[in-house]
């Protein structure tokens, strides 16, 4: 049978779903050659009775299941960071008892979790560096008591409030000295929130990221390794090249992934990336092809997920989570498609569909009947008709 799918011109073509889905090993030991953390996306939940102004209401039971499907995987599981729609209506109070309760959920299973640390309990208007660094150290206090390991994340206080590069240096320095382990710095850029917009101290991408260097080498025992999430390949591998001996690079570039992890003659990075809430089967698959030797095969397997990557990540980057949501909800690992603060509506229904075609093409669906049918609901809602 063929679904009728809305496309951006205003018309609908037919669409054949798969039979079968792709077939892939279920879990496995842990992954060798590269450290892969999936950053995992919050389940609302749908009964509760809240406006998109209201503090996120989350299915806890139903977000846990989720990191326990990842972690069943052999992949880490980044938490509480862009893709839980931090500061995108999940708030502080909300990452906090996500951060409490996944952490817990972690040590009971033996999973691999990493943490972001922010200051979005700080209430909007203007903040002294003062405040901003106590914000953040109130929350690396948080997520260090956990046993979890801190993702330093980039701030949007931090970003109105610093006046140059000299603010960034003195701000990271004290949090890096604060630090009990070492953590991950994190530069998301302003594709991803438009307030972070200057990061570093300057909107010259090749000055921000001499002031970032800086950071990591006046530090290197306090860091773990940077997640660069900018979308630029290029800038990415050189910046992987001039790291200090021991710092990872963990790559958040969504568009260009299955290069930067296979890597080349100088190096590769290795992973933390929103794309494989979605991919988590497929992309702990890979890198275990990945672990062999065998990155021929490494690229098979990951090249063709690219062009659903792209699709759910494109301008405005930020509602990407939409996307990831939707397709959670059609493989089965929640009863709905409802996002707290009411982002289910942040994408257009064309986009979706595509989403659907793209994964469905991929065979990333467990079911692709229930698939297919919770597809049609979501159609049917919109007015397309598909009897």
């Amino acid at each position: 049978m063929t679904i009728l799918l809305p496309y951006a011109d205003g018309r609908t073509r037919p669409y054949e779903p798969r039979a079968v889905p792709l077939a892939l090993a279920f879990g496995g030991s842990r992954l060798a050659s590269r450290t892969v953390y999936s950053a995992a996306h919050v389940v609302a939940d749908p009964y509760a009775d809240v406006s998109p102004d209201s503090p996120a209401a989350v299915d806890w039971d139903a977000t846990l299941a989720f990191r326990r499907h990842l972690w069943s995987h052999g992949l880490g599981v980044a938490e509480a960071m862009d893709t839980a729609q931090r500061g995108m209506g999940l708030d502080w109070a909300g990452a906090a008892e996500l951060i409490r309760r996944s952490a817990a959920e972690a040590k009971a299973v033996g999973g691999t979790i990493a943490c972001g640390v922010g200051t979005d309990q700080l209430a909007p208007g203007a903040h002294t560096l003062a405040e901003v660094t106590a914000a953040y150290e109130e929350q690396l206090a948080l997520v260090e008591s956990t046993g979890a390991r801190a993702i330093l994340m980039a701030s949007r206080a931090l970003a109105a409030a610093a006046r140059g590069p000299e603010d960034y240096l003195a701000t990271y320095a004290h949090l890096l000295r604060q630090a009990s382990e070492p953590v991950v710095l994190h530069w998301l850029g302003p594709m991803f929130d438009p307030a972070l917009d200057g990061y570093w101290g300057s909107a010259d991408l090749d000055a921000a990221t001499e002031t970032f260097l800086e950071v990591v080498a006046s530090h290197p025992d306090k860091v773990d390794g940077i997640k660069i999430s900018l979308l630029d390949a290029e800038r990415e591998i050189a910046v992987r090249r001039r790291l200090p001996k021991g710092v990872r690079c963990y790559t958040g570039d969504d568009f260009n992934y299955p290069e930067l992890i296979a890597g080349d003659d100088h190096g590769f990075s290795h992973a933390l990336l929103g794309i494989f809430d979605p991919l988590g089967p497929l992309a702990a698959e890979a890198v275990r092809v990945l672990d062999t030797g065998n990155s021929k095969g490494f690229r098979e397997l990951l090249d063709p997920t690219v062009e659903l990557s792209r699709h759910l990540f494109q301008p405005p980057t930020r509602f990407y989570k939409t996307g990831v949501v939707l397709l959670a909800w059609l493989a089965g690992h929640q009863s709905h498609f409802t996002m707290v603060g009411g982002l289910q509506s942040a994408r257009s229904l064309p986009h979706l569909a595509r989403a659907y075609e793209l994964a469905d093409g991929l065979g990333l669906f467990p079911d692709p009947a229930l698939a297919e049918s919770r597809m049609r609901s979501l159609l049917t809602v919109h007015g397309v008709p598909n009897d």
